[in-house]
C-alpha cells in the first residue's frame, strides 16, 4: 500500500471516473486502473463498483476512502513540518484562488510578492471554493483566496478587503443615465449571471432576491443565467448588446473593450459587496510565506483595503 494508491482512489470515489481521476493524478489511465487493482487485490476487497458509465465506491470503499483521506493529510502535515525547518520564503508556495478573484488579484499582487519574497516562486491555480477546500485539505495547496463565509475544520482564515458589487452596461443603456443604481431598477433589464457553482451568482441573487422571480413577459422581465464560467464571459454578452450584468469592481476594472463601449456604475447603499479573504491549514509552518502573501495583497491598494 501506498500513499499513491491512496491518492487514486480517493481520486476515483470523488471523480466517479477512471479517465478524469488519471487526468487529476497526471498518470495514464492503466497506471491508475492497475493501481487501483493491486490495492484491492491487496486489501481482499472491491473498493469501487465499476459500469460503463461511472465507477462508484462501494459501502466499505466508502470507509477506506475515507481514512484514506485522513492518511494523505498526515503526509501533507509531515511535509509542512520538514518545510518548516528550512528557509520559509525560498520554496514555491501553492496558492488557489477562486475563479471570480483569481484573474483580477494576481496580476496585481505577484509583482509585490517578488519583491517581498524574491526567492519564492508561486503556484497558482483557480478553481470553484469546493475544489480549492479539498486541495487545500489534501496538501496540494498551501493557501487559497475566497469569499466568506467560508469554514472548515483546522483550517485558518482571515478576511483581506471588502469588495463592492457594480452594475456593468453598455455605454448607450438607459442606466447609464444614472450616477447610482438601486437594486429595483434591474429588474426591467436583461441580467446576465453565472452559471450554477459560483459562489458569486448566489452572492448576487442573495444580495438581489427579486433576480429570482419568475419572468413577466408583460413588463419584459427577463432573466438569463449564463453557462459561461468566468466573468469575461459576462463582459464579451454585454459589449455585445445582450443585456447587462453584475461584477466585483476588480473585475469591472479590468475592462478591455474601449471607453466608449462599456460603462459601470455603482449600487446605492448600502451597496452589496463580497468579503475577500485568504485561507491556510492550521498546522502550516510557514508562517512568515503566510504574512509575505497577505502583505503583498495589502500593497495592491484593492478597493477596500487600504
Amino acid at each position: 500500500m501506498t500513499l499513491n494508491e491512496l491518492r487514486y482512489i480517493v481520486t476515483l470515489a470523488q471523480e466517479q471516473h477512471f479517465g478524469k481521476a488519471a487526468e487529476r493524478c497526471y498518470v495514464s489511465q492503466p497506471t491508475l486502473s492497475i493501481a487501483v487493482k493491486k490495492l484491492e487485490e491487496e486489501l481482499g476487497i472491491a473498493l469501487f463498483e465499476r459500469s460503463k458509465t461511472r465507477v462508484q465506491a462501494t459501502p466499505l470503499g466508502e470507509k477506506i476512502v475515507t481514512q484514506a483521506q485522513l492518511v494523505l493529510e498526515q503526509a501533507a502535515a509531515i511535509k509542512d513540518i520538514a518545510k518548516s525547518g528550512k528557509d520559509q520564503l525560498s520554496s514555491p508556495l501553492h496558492v488557489g484562488a477562486i475563479f471570480t478573484i483569481g484573474p483580477y488579484l494576481f496580476p496585481h499582487f505577484i509583482p509585490e510578492l517578488q519583491r517581498i519574497a524574491p526567492n519564492m516562486p508561486l503556484y497558482v491555480e483557480e478553481g470553484y471554493t469546493a475544489t480549492l477546500r479539498q486541495r487545500l485539505r489534501k496538501g496540494e495547496l498551501d493557501v487559497i483566496i475566497v469569499s466568506l463565509p467560508f469554514t472548515e475544520a483546522d483550517v485558518v482564515t482571515q478576511t483581506l478587503y471588502d469588495e463592492p458589487f457594480v452594475v456593468l452596461m453598455p455605454k448607450d443603456h438607459p442606466l447609464a443615465a444614472f450616477d447610482v443604481i438601486d437594486t429595483p431598477q434591474l429588474h426591467e433589464y436583461n441580467v446576465l449571471l453565472l452559471g450554477e457553482g459560483h459562489c458569486f451568482r448566489d452572492q448576487i441573487l442573495d444580495a438581489c432576491p427579486a433576480l429570482l422571480a419568475s419572468a413577466d413577459p408583460k413588463a419584459g422581465h427577463i432573466r438569463t443565467a449564463s453557462k459561461g464560467s468566468s466573468l469575461e464571459t459576462l463582459r464579451h454578452m454585454v459589449a455585445s448588446g445582450l443585456g447587462i450584468t453584475i461584477l466585483p469592481y476588480s473585475a469591472a476594472e479590468a475592462t478591455r473593450y474601449a471607453d466608449d463601449l462599456l460603462v459601470c456604475r455603482p449600487f446605492a447603499e448600502p451597496a452589496p459587496r463580497r468579503t475577500v479573504a485568504m485561507a491556510w491549514r492550521a498546522s502550516y509552518p510557514r508562517f512568515k510565506a503566510i504574512d509575505a502573501l497577505r502583505a503583498s495583497i495589502n500593497q495592491c491598494h484593492l478597493l477596500g483595503n487600504d
